[in-house]
């Protein structure tokens, strides 16, 4: 049971008012990931901030997407993953895929599932990640610039997921379809 309180624009610091309410008009709710992270103005800011820098990167929509699933799914956030599984249905990307993002099983398109595995590099070497992951990126049409852009995403979404894991986020009742559970090790 988390002890974590999921804050309303009303019982948000004064703060995280203006942060939370463009939110809600964004997404039409306030999630709870939003409402447990308004406890400290600077974190809610700071996860709206690099939402909205990840939207200005080159990366389409779909991509953006991916990468945050990707980083929830090798991080084990079930919050998360089923943000994105909803993003990534909303941008466009056929359910199969997106079952298979969720699994981590290949994509059928060759320049995503680049992105999928480069993302899960970084985030299983923690940036350390070897030539050939760095050259298979590159070599599907990626950008050095883009490396960055996906470092966003990563640094985006371990605020969120370890949020979701300290605060143990109940999933919002409009992510429902999306559940998600992490495979058994």
């Amino acid at each position: 049971m988390s002890e974590f309180t999921i804050h309303t624009i009303e019982s948000a610091p004064a703060g995280s008012r203006e942060t939370v309410q463009a939110i809600q008009q964004k997404f039409g709710f306030v999630p709870n990931l939003i409402g447990e992270l308004a406890a400290a103005p600077s974190a809610v800011k700071a996860y709206a901030t690099l939402g909205q820098l990840l939207e200005q990167t080159s990366l389409t929509t779909v991509e953006q997407q991916l990468v945050l699933l990707t980083v929830s799914v090798a991080n084990g956030c079930r919050y998360c993953v089923a943000a994105h599984s909803g993003g990534l249905k909303a941008a466009g990307l056929g359910a199969d895929q997106i079952e298979a993002a969720r699994e981590g099983r290949m994509l059928a398109d060759p320049q995503l599932q680049a992105l999928q595995r480069f993302t899960l590099a970084v985030v299983e070497t923690r940036g350390h990640v070897d030539e050939v992951d760095l050259r298979a990126f590159l070599d599907a049409g990626y950008r050095k610039d883009q490396i960055l852009e996906v470092l966003v995403g990563v640094a985006m979404k371990t605020l969120s997921n370890y949020t979701n894991h300290i605060a143990r986020t109940p999933l919002d009742r409009q992510l429902e379809a999306f559940a998600w559970e992490p495979a058994a090790a």
